[in-house]
C-alpha cells in the first residue's frame, strides 16, 4: 500500500506537506475518545493509524478537545493524543 502523502492544514492556519517520521496504515475502525477525567467521551472513525499517530473522523470536530484519552477497537489499553491539526470533520493526533 502507497504512503499517505496529502497536504494538510495545521491549527495555526499554515498549510504544510506531509511530515510524519513514519509510515500510517489505513485502518477502519472504531474509536472512542475520553477527557474530563471520563467524564467527557465522542465516539469517532479511526481512518489510519502509525505508532506515532492516527486520524480521526468525526461528524463535527468543534467540539472535540486539544488532548484526549484514544481507546481503539480491538486495543486493551487507552492511548493519550494531542491534536496536531483539525478540519471540520476530521483530526490528526500524535500520541503522547
Amino acid at each position: 500500500m502507497t504512503p499517505i502523502t496529502e497536504k494538510s492544514i495545521g491549527i495555526d492556519g499554515e498549510v504544510f506537506a506531509d511530515r510524519r517520521t513514519g509510515d500510517r496504515r489505513r485502518v477502519l475502525k472504531g474509536g472512542r475518545l475520553s477527557f474530563n477525567n471520563g467524564f467527557g467521551a465522542f465516539e469517532c472513525v479511526v481512518r489510519n493509524l502509525s505508532a506515532r499517530g492516527a486520524r480521526l473522523s468525526f461528524g463535527d470536530t468543534s467540539a472535540v478537545p486539544n488532548a484526549f484519552d484514544l481507546l481503539i477497537t480491538g486495543e486493551d489499553k487507552a492511548r493519550s493524543a494531542t491534536v496536531r491539526w483539525r478540519e471540520m470533520t476530521a483530526i490528526g493526533v500524535a500520541f503522547d
